[in-house]
């Protein structure tokens, strides 16, 4: 079993930047395919990007492609999430989450996620 925990929200203005971080403790770090998602009020957990256990393998939602960076440390058991060029479309509650499926590169089903962290709000005003 993994606890996940993310840090890093905020608020920015339109355009700005943000990283988010999400630290991991207990079972192996390495062996979970990690993701990011995001809920906005009202709507769905939507995904937002995935890395592969060798951070070999990434994939982002298109919503974010090209303006967000997810990234892991094994060694440091943290996992990451640049964000640039922000819209205030990409307000939402950020979760982290982990993946213990066997043979998976990249996962964007939520439901192929075990574990999830609390969230961490992020509100870019325009």
């Amino acid at each position: 079993q993994v606890q996940l925990v993310e840090s890093g929200g905020g608020l920015v203005q339109a355009g700005g930047s943000l990283r988010l971080s999400c630290a991991s403790s207990g079972r192996a770090f390495s062996s979970y395919v990690m993701g990011w998602f995001r809920q906005a009020p009202g709507k769905e957990r939507d995904f937002v990007a995935s890395i592969s256990r060798s951070a070999i393998q990434t994939y982002y939602a298109d919503s974010v492609n090209g303006r967000f960076t997810i990234s892991r440390d094994n060694a440091k058991n943290t996992l990451d999430l640049q964000m640039n060029s922000l819209k205030p479309e990409d307000t939402a509650i950020y979760y982290c989450a982990a993946s213990e499926r066997p043979m998976a590169g990249v996962i964007r089903n939520a439901r192929g996620y075990d574990y999830w962290g609390q969230g961490t709000q992020v509100t870019v005003s325009s």
